[in-house]
């Protein structure tokens, strides 16, 4: 019996500026029974990943993409040194190589940007922060050790929810909540491709806001769907008799595809906000790159006030 292991994260669901980003990491672990412990691939991987950036000298970092991106004022490593360390050497280790540019990790990732004049630019180059031969031997490193422990990286997935859509999804449902929602609803319709025959499924989600209930959701990509439990500490459901549904705060912390997932959705997101970044302040005078986060996104808006029309503005701000 072997587990089909789906854990899913976002990065941006705050912000005024830039895209949401939602991701999905899909493994397969042979040898796992129904009925065990979450598989902890933290310790099943202990000789070549760790958890921490402090534990990071001689292995990869996965864990909260919050902790692990490193501040914009940092002086000895790229702020994006640990995010591009994980999700590249991963993705190497699946593929044999690494992407050299964001064009090519977002066809990798099924990942696309809004259509605007501030995200298209010149590609950027990759890694940043990380020696390409520094990934290349980590990969084969890592390659290795998943393959004598019986574990395969099947898919890793960004849904980027652009700001037009965003703004499109909350007017319509009155929400925010909807934009993580059908991201959420894709990238769970996108795992159950990789369940076969001998394997079950345990998909594991970053739950956001006070939502409890997501039984009608998964009814539409299920045909049973079982209530296990609806609680401020975990939403569970059983579908179909083979997939596991857990939703629950802080599951970047406890559950390394979800950890994983949320790297990967940092990364995207913080590429995007490059190019955005690029874009604008080739253009203003002096102006100071943003995060896009709510009270630098005004600081951000008042600068350019006189140099982005009301249409640009519309086109980029979020409206929650």
């Amino acid at each position: 019996m072997g587990l089909i292991y789906t854990g899913i994260d976002e990065a941006g669901y705050g912000p005024m500026l830039g895209p949401l980003c939602v991701a999905s990491v899909t493994m397969r672990i042979d040898g796992w029974e129904p009925g065990g412990a979450p598989p902890d691939l933290w310790s099943t991987l202990d000789a070549c990943v760790c958890k921490s950036k402090r534990e990071a000298k001689t292995r990869i970092a996965v864990g909260d993409s919050k902790d692990l991106k490193l501040a914009n004022s940092s002086k000895t490593k790229h702020p994006l040194f640990h995010l591009e360390r994980g999700v590249l050497s991963f993705l190497s280790a699946r593929n044999g190589n690494a992407p050299e540019t964001d064009e090519a990790l977002h066809k990798l990732l099924g990942a696309s940007l809004d259509d605007r004049e501030w995200y298209r630019g010149n590609a950027i180059d990759l890694p940043l922060g990380v020696s390409a031969d520094m990934l290349g031997i980590e990969a084969n490193q890592l390659k290795s050790v998943m393959h004598k422990q019986g574990i395969e990286l099947l898919d890793i997935r960004v849904r980027v929810v652009g700001e037009h859509e965003f703004n499109g999804l909350y007017t319509r449902h009155h929400t925010k909540a909807a934009a993580t929602g059908t991201a959420l609803r894709e990238l769970i319709e996108s795992s159950k491709t990789h369940l076969s025959e001998g394997h079950v499924s345990r998909v594991v989600c970053d739950r956001q806001s006070g939502r409890t209930k997501y039984g009608p959701m998964l009814s539409h990509l299920f045909n049973e769907v079982s209530i296990e439990e609806e609680s401020p500490r975990a939403s569970r459901y059983t579908c179909d008799k083979h997939t596991g549904v857990l939703l629950t705060p802080g599951a970047d912390a406890a559950y390394f595809p979800v950890a994983l997932a949320s790297m990967a959705a940092k990364l995207v997101r913080e590429l995007a906000m490059m190019r955005f970044n690029t874009y604008w302040c080739s253009r203003v005078p002096e102006l100071k790159p943003t995060a896009g986060y709510v009270q630098d996104a005004r600081r951000w808006l008042g600068d350019t006030r006189e140099h982005i029309s009301y249409e640009q503005r519309s086109q980029m701000v979020r409206l929650a």
